[in-house]
């Protein structure tokens, strides 16, 4: 309960606050482009999710890869339901499952053998718990966690963004951030992820938040852009 109150303390909620005011300050000094889009989303509100393990973050992110969110849901759902009594199963319990019984939630073999995977390496501690985490870099993290079958780069990209928080994250090849870019900069095509990642070097050290401003984007202008 002590961490549960330490994260939404006042004092954490007052660092968050000017953390995020720094960022927005940033870039609206260095990307009159990206200040406009700033002004029109309004605040910054990419909360992440603390309370998640690693292991357990890198389960629902496999679970989720390429479907939508209420078929990815559901399935995420029968997974959790294979195992009464817990609200979310330990990696030895993963392992013990037959693949039949993971296959009939409607996870692919190939997603089965990567939730198989994560289980084991992080017995194994090649998946490390929150402590660890907090001791390594974005890169040390991405270079260990794309040890993991089916997990890439962008998955780990998103494990850093939307569970630790981490403020300094560019998905170069992610599409909504492609094609926000395209929106907010009134571009023709989407930049190359080499591109974007030249552009985003301005960004430093807050290209999460301009990566979620890129989201908001499409949000914005893409509708229009579907509807024309």
């Amino acid at each position: 309960m002590a961490h549960h109150q330490g994260r939404d303390s006042p004092y954490a909620q007052a660092l968050n606050f000017s953390m995020t005011h720094e960022a927005i300050q940033h870039l609206s000094k260095v990307d009159k482009q990206l200040a406009k889009l700033i002004a029109k989303v309004g605040e910054y509100a990419l909360k992440p999710d603390k309370r998640r393990s690693p292991y357990q973050a890198l389960i629902k992110s496999v679970a989720y890869q390429q479907l939508n969110g209420i078929a990815a849901g559901t399935i995420f759902g029968r997974f959790k339901n294979l195992y009464p009594g817990t609200t979310f199963p330990s990696p030895q319990q993963v392992l013990d499952t037959p693949v039949e019984n993971l296959r009939k939630t409607g996870l692919s073999a190939a997603k089965v053998k990567a939730i198989q995977d994560i289980a084991a390496k992080t017995i194994e501690g090649i998946v490390p718990d929150r402590r660890t985490c907090s001791r390594l870099s974005d890169a040390e993290l991405v270079e260990r966690l794309t040890q993991i079958r089916g997990v890439g780069p962008w998955t780990v990209q998103m494990f850093l963004m939307f569970t630790l928080g981490r403020m300094d994250v560019l998905p170069i090849g992610d599409f909504g951030v492609r094609k926000g870019f395209s929106l907010a900069y009134g571009l023709d095509e989407m930049p190359t992820p080499g591109r974007l990642a030249e552009i985003g070097e301005k960004w430093r050290p807050y290209r999460t938040v301009a990566s979620w401003y890129m989201w908001r984007a499409v949000d914005i202008y893409g509708k229009k852009a579907t509807s024309t």
